[in-house]
């Protein structure tokens, strides 16, 4: 969720001296990107996987302080709910083996975690939405105890004026309010990030929202909400309206989501920050001592604390990134799209679908984004979350086609050819592609799965088939089969 935050509460006069001290930021940041001051030598991809936590019957476990206790691993951190946490994924280069080496790490990680944490009553499952949430659930008493969440949902409560409402209409509706963002808590996601140059980083961003819809197609992962049957991809409308600041009338004036896909391809990592910081105010308007013109001057790296704390209350779903690593800035791709599991293996193989696509698209002489508008790309990214490997998607040069189809004939050979780019072996590209390719040909991705035993427990309580299935689900997701070879 980023940056830590003291709890505190903020006058007219800090606002005032935060946009001041953002704006600064923002200037310094420009000055930077013009004289290269980045780290573009050998770039790095990275991972983050978010966790649910289940008690022995599948309910929630509202115990992330004591799993994480349990666990004492630094590379596992409080999320927004106490029934999530997070794992951070060492950064590695994909050429010689990285992939298999995220996955042997996670697998390991994972297993260690899951035995720890189990010694608390709490299971760590990988779905984009935990399906047994209730409402009861929902409620502000289940923040986690971090300071930032509490002042985070205060400020987006303040903004709306009103309690959030959540309207989602799939196979089933679901209509409710909240008195805090803790539906966001509901959405757990694997994100990948992919460092580039500054002269790269707007071909890896177009590329990633050109891919957005077909990523969702077939890696959904999140159907049920509040016991409810939705999306495919239920994670984005919620993520959508749980973190929305604005009222109806805002709403109607044209004011722009802070849960964004966009609204036009860019020419500079710079686009991005200067849209955040023209469009969106600060919800956490802290103010740090650094004077970044100065730092920038005396030859050191500037943090840019106030610009990286604000661009964290923004939510892209490819969201840009500034950090510093070995006192030496640099800039990354953070693609936040997809749900997390169903397995480690399902995860890599969507991690190696994205790493490579997006290289191969990235470096064509011919932008796939020059030939084709950015709201078909946002209409796509909505019709994959919504009805998942059955979506029909619009291509260039195609027109409107099943995404499986697409997938299946396009996507994957510049998917391989991506990959051979970064330096892939051909039997690792194979197996995690294979994946892909599979689940487009048999139609079964985690969704697909999860919605087809509860059609085979119709006759039982909501709620009780819920819990039996996701129980199914978690053996299903210990054995790293990838999901479409599980029983259905």
């Amino acid at each position: 969720m980023g940056e830590d935050v003291a709890p505190q509460e903020f006058t007219r006069a800090d606002r005032t001296r935060h946009r001041e001290k953002v704006r600064q930021n923002l200037d310094v940041f420009a000055q930077m990107l013009r004289e290269s001051r980045f780290d573009t030598d050998d770039p790095l991809t990275g991972l983050e996987v978010e966790f649910n936590l289940i008690d022995e019957v599948g309910d929630p476990a509202l115990r992330n302080a004591e799993a994480l206790d349990a666990i004492a691993d630094p590379a596992f951190q409080t999320e927004l709910g106490q029934f999530n946490i997070e794992m951070n994924v060492p950064p590695a280069r994909l050429r010689g083996g990285g992939l298999t080496t995220f996955e042997e790490g996670l697998r390991r990680s994972l297993n260690r975690a899951e035995e720890r944490s189990a010694s608390v009553g709490a299971h760590l499952v990988m779905i984009g939405i935990l399906p047994t949430l209730a409402e009861g659930h929902l409620t502000r008493e289940t923040l986690s105890a971090n300071p930032r969440y509490a002042l985070l949902s205060e400020q987006i409560l303040d903004a709306r004026g009103e309690d959030i409402a959540l309207s989602i209409t799939g196979a089933e509706k679901l209509r409710t309010t909240a008195d805090s963002i803790i539906p966001e808590a509901a959405c757990t996601s694997t994100q990948f990030h992919v460092q580039t140059s500054p002269d790269d980083f707007a071909a890896y961003w177009n590329a990633s929202q050109v891919i957005a819809g077909v990523q969702l197609a077939v890696s959904a992962n999140s159907p049920y909400l509040l016991g409810k049957e939705l999306w495919r991809e239920t994670r984005i409308p919620l993520f959508e309206q749980a973190t929305d600041t604005r009222s109806e009338e805002l709403k109607a004036q044209g004011v722009r989501p802070r849960v964004w896909f966009g609204e036009r391809w860019i020419t500079s990592v710079f686009d991005l920050f200067e849209e955040n910081v023209r469009y969106f105010p600060a919800l956490l308007p802290v103010v740090d001592d650094e004077d970044p013109a100065t730092a920038l001057e005396a030859g050191r790296v500037p943090s840019l604390a106030e610009l990286k704390l604000h661009n964290g209350t923004v939510y892209r779903w490819n969201r840009p990134v500034y950090d510093i690593a070995d006192e030496m800035p640099h800039l990354r791709v953070e693609n936040r799209l997809l749900a997390a599991g169903p397995t480690v293996a399902d995860i890599m193989a969507n991690a190696a679908f994205y790493f490579g696509l997006v290289r191969a698209l990235a470096e064509d002489e011919r932008p796939l984004w020059s030939q084709m508008s950015f709201s078909a790309a946002e209409e796509n990214f909505h019709a994959g979350a919504r009805d998942g490997i059955d979506a029909r998607v619009y291509w260039p040069g195609v027109g409107q086609v099943a995404a499986t189809e697409l997938v299946l004939r396009r996507l994957l050979p510049l998917a391989h050819r991506g990959l051979e780019a970064w330096g892939v072996e051909t039997a690792e590209r194979e197996r995690l592609l294979g994946i892909i390719e599979q689940r487009c040909l048999t139609g079964v991705t985690g969704a697909e799965w999860f919605i087809g035993r509860m059609h085979q427990r119709r006759s039982m309580e909501r709620f009780d088939a819920l819990r039996a299935t996701l129980l199914d689900y978690t053996a299903g997701m210990h054995t790293n089969e990838p999901v479409h070879t599980w029983e259905r």
